[in-house]
């Protein structure tokens, strides 16, 4: 069957499906695909009422591992089920903690921690769900580049002393790879900007930094912007949300939010191909909504019609 072969023969199958190719000197780590995502049940849902075909294009996306968003105020039980399903499997999860005060200023996907120290205890609650098993982390995503445009409420020294709290916290547990974001090369193109802030921010005992996470800027653009942060960063590697970005962005207004004409990128892979990329991420699941500009639901929730596109117009 097209799903469980595609899923048993993981990173190779991937990319061979996406036109890319296995570097033999790259350590492959096999990442998890959770198989109750909005995808998956879309492709069961429409393959039982004879949308057969939507059903397979909709397996480019079900088939495939995608981020965990940790957003509530209980991470522990959701942390400890993914990363013991994928390592049941002898697989990797990937997650995202996304819970600091003023997650979002723009109020797409508003809410997070009401102050430093509920932080603190949800990392920690976080890290303990972690335990031993392997996973990939990536640590709040915008908050670094809303600080460095001045986000109202927030206090700059405040917040980067609360992702390296994090950074560090997470590091402690074995098996853990942490990536703290830093936003994508469209929002800040003068990576100078950047570097105080990510420093502040625990980025020297961070395994790396995160790019595009959400958005859709290209591969190769984010590579080049990524090496410019490396270069003042000590040789920082970093990861590329690679979930939507097979169109590039889109030019205009609020060209970052639910942009009509996009497609699936790179499929997930530690496999890159290249010194300083550690792997391709589909940190943003594809399909889930930016927010309700555009006629969609409300941020984070399920689009099917959306995803449905994105998975049509992905190349292979």
């Amino acid at each position: 069957m097209f799903v469980v072969g595609l899923v048993a023969s993981g990173v190779a199958a991937s990319a061979a499906l996406w036109g890319g190719e296995v570097s033999g000197a790259d350590a492959e780590t096999v990442l998890w695909v959770n198989p109750d995502s909005g995808a998956a049940r879309q492709a069961v849902e429409w393959r039982s009422t004879g949308r057969t075909a939507d059903a397979l294009l909709m397996e480019r996306i079900s088939t495939r591992p995608q981020a965990e968003w940790l957003v509530g105020s209980e991470p522990r039980a959701v942390v400890e089920a993914r990363t013991t399903a994928a390592a049941r499997e002898g697989r990797t999860a990937v997650l995202v903690a996304y819970y600091i005060p003023y997650r979002d200023c723009g109020s797409y996907s508003g809410g997070g921690a009401w102050s430093a120290t509920e932080y603190r205890e949800w990392v920690e609650e976080f890290a303990a769900g972690l335990g031993d098993r392997g996973a990939y982390v990536i640590v709040e995503p915008d908050a670094v580049a809303h600080s460095v445009d001045g986000c109202g409420p927030v206090v700059p020294d405040e917040r980067y002393a609360l992702l390296a709290y994090a950074v560090d916290r997470f590091k402690r547990q074995a098996n853990t790879r942490v990536y703290l974001d830093a936003g994508n090369p469209a929002w800040h193109p003068d990576t100078s900007r950047l570097i105080a802030p990510l420093k502040q921010s625990g980025i020297a005992r961070a395994d790396g930094f995160a790019l595009n996470v959400a958005n859709f800027r290209t591969d190769a653009d984010s590579s080049a912007y990524g090496d410019k942060l490396s270069a003042a960063l000590g040789g920082k590697h970093f990861v590329i949300d690679s979930s939507r970005n097979g169109n590039g962005p889109r030019a205009g207004t609020d060209s970052w939010c639910n942009p009509p004409g996009r497609a699936l990128g790179v499929a997930p892979t530690t496999v890159t191909g290249a010194p300083l990329i550690d792997a391709y991420l589909w940190v943003k699941r594809p399909g889930e909504s930016d927010g309700t500009c555009r006629g969609g639901p409300a941020a984070g929730q399920w689009w099917p019609s959306y995803a449905l596109e994105l998975a049509r117009n992905a190349r292979g």
